[in-house]
């Protein structure tokens, strides 16, 4: 293809991609890992909704052009068609602060396989943010722009590029600037956490303030602070976007993803709800996850009770077992706990 059929290709990518309202899974920093992110999308599968992609956690880019193995860690997918088992597309995403070098990392990403690369501007850690990267760069939209700009220019015509922003990084002076900078750059979509880094995960996410970054020529999608129906409607209603991005809700609620599309108060009449998943139907799920792969079982037991903490959040059941296996370290005791809370 000459670069004009790419250009055509990629647009009519973006309009079948965004021709209705967007589910997305998250990628969220040492928690939607490949095993977690197997586990959510094979869930959301399962119920009907599955997801129309998922982001990887960011790929920390510093000094050279990574080397293939580093890619396959953190996107393992890009062996399978960048999908997971259950079918769902898996965006490669890039944190740094040196445009040519997270250019090249880029252009080499999509050789391995990526079907569209995420700029991240949003991560809020202090150890990123300390060497240059994520949500700092709010501050330096004109960096931002030279960025996305560079890895835009780097990657085949035909394969979109994205970014992911919060509201700004102490305060929403600079949304003009970086409103600027993003309509400029060449940014195929937008995803926009709806609150500052200084903000952090506190609620409330500021929806609203999403509104004025419609005034650009390319989707939108909201994200933050979204945990059930009632919070999604608001959310879309609030920031004038119907694509949303899931984080942390779909942890503690892996069947959130469905039933933001369903109104529950009017199923109640149905004799089953497929929207919902049951606290039995999730324990398969759990075990698959407890049997997954991890540098080793101390990890995989610390990474599942991470989860199991944020699930007491959503299931009543939950918490019983995380009481009784809080202090647990041997992975077939925590299993068995697991499989006693659906007998007892």
């Amino acid at each position: 293809m000459n670069n004009s059929q790419q250009l055509q290709t990629r647009q009519n990518t973006i309009n079948q991609l965004f021709a209705t309202p967007v589910r997305l899974l998250a990628p969220m920093e040492g928690l939607t890992d490949p095993l977690m992110r197997q586990i959510l999308t094979q869930i959301a599968s399962d119920l009907g909704r599955p997801y129309d992609w998922s982001v990887s956690e960011f790929i920390r880019i510093t000094q050279h052009v990574l080397p293939a193995h580093v890619f396959y860690k953190y996107v393992p997918e890009l062996h399978h068609d960048a999908k997971t088992a259950s079918g769902t597309p898996i965006h490669v995403q890039l944190l740094g602060s040196e445009a040519q070098l997270m250019a090249e990392n880029a252009a080499y990403a999509c050789e391995l396989g990526a079907p569209a690369i995420d700029i991240n501007f949003g991560c809020p850690a202090k150890t990123v943010n300390s060497h240059r990267g994520g949500s700092v760069l709010l501050d330096e939209p004109e960096t931002m722009y030279q960025i996305i700009s560079a890895v835009r220019q780097a990657v085949p015509a035909h394969i979109p590029v994205s970014a992911k922003i919060r509201l700004g990084y102490t305060d929403t002076s600079r949304m003009d600037d970086i409103r600027g900078a993003i309509a400029s750059s060449g940014t195929d979509w937008l995803t926009i956490h709806a609150r500052t880094k200084t903000q952090g995960y506190k609620p409330p996410a500021y929806w609203d303030k999403i509104q004025s970054f419609n005034a650009l020529d390319i989707p939108v999608i909201a994200n933050g602070e979204i945990w059930n129906f009632e919070h999604a409607q608001n959310c879309m209603t609030q920031a004038g976007t119907q694509h949303l991005m899931l984080g942390r809700g779909v942890v503690t609620r892996p069947d959130l993803v469905a039933q933001v599309d369903n109104d529950t108060e009017k199923s109640t009449n149905s004799v089953e709800n497929t929207a919902t998943l049951l606290w039995q139907d999730l324990i398969a799920h759990q075990i698959k996850f407890l049997e997954g792969e991890a540098k080793n079982d101390v990890v995989l037991v610390g990474r599942y009770k991470q989860w199991l903490g944020m699930l007491t959040k959503g299931y009543v059941e939950a918490q019983t077992v995380w009481e009784s296996i809080k202090r647990e370290k041997n992975k077939a005791v925590i299993i068995s706990a697991l499989q006693a809370s659906v007998r007892d």
